[in-house]
């Protein structure tokens, strides 16, 4: 059974933006093909059981099991071997990408202390779109009794649009609190 997003996505958002964008099928609307949770250890990969917690973090967050990522190459700087597990990620499609976007706007992005609206700046050139929170602890799965050591996460938000401006269309209609401008901080 679709989700509340997803059944608003498919009705009353995919018209609207044929309309908005100008597109002459519907099929040329952007859509979110999927949504990528991570989480990197870096000065704490030394530290024991610290990659469990974030993975067990992780797999809380998202319902997902995480995956544990490696370093695809040495970087003597930052005392990273290659092989070396240094993160931790989850990638979300069809209704548990829903499930997940619907819970980061309407209980997550609430949550955050000193919200002021996500930055317009984090499109990169395809219409994608990043954020990261700098505590865990914004999303609702996580108690204050079960961290041990706070961390970041990063999350992804894959989309087919070609252009930011057609990924910022897409967004702002999902719901996503984009700022106006980044000058009143």
């Amino acid at each position: 059974m679709p989700n509340n997003l997803r059944k608003k996505f498919q009705t009353e958002l995919v018209p609207a933006l044929q309309q908005t964008l100008r597109l002459r099928n519907r099929w040329q609307v952007p859509r979110v093909v999927k949504v990528v949770v991570n989480a990197g250890v870096g000065k704490t990969i030394k530290v024991p059981g610290f990659l469990e917690q974030v993975e067990k973090t992780l797999t809380k967050i998202t319902g997902q099991k995480a995956v544990r990522t490696r370093a695809k190459k040495s970087i003597s700087n930052f005392k990273i071997r290659e092989g070396q597990e240094i993160g931790v990620m989850v990638t979300l499609r069809g209704s548990r990408m829903y499930d997940f976007l619907e819970k980061l706007l309407r209980v997550t992005l609430p949550r955050v202390r000193d919200f002021r609206g996500l930055s317009p700046r984090s499109f990169d050139g395809q219409g994608n779109y990043t954020l990261g929170f700098k505590e865990h602890t914004a999303f609702p799965e996580v108690t204050m009794e079960d961290v041990d050591k706070l961390h970041g996460v990063q999350v992804i938000v894959h989309t087919t649009a070609r252009d930011p401006e057609a990924g910022r269309a897409l967004l702002a209609a999902l719901g996503f609190p984009l700022a106006k401008s980044l000058t009143s901080k």
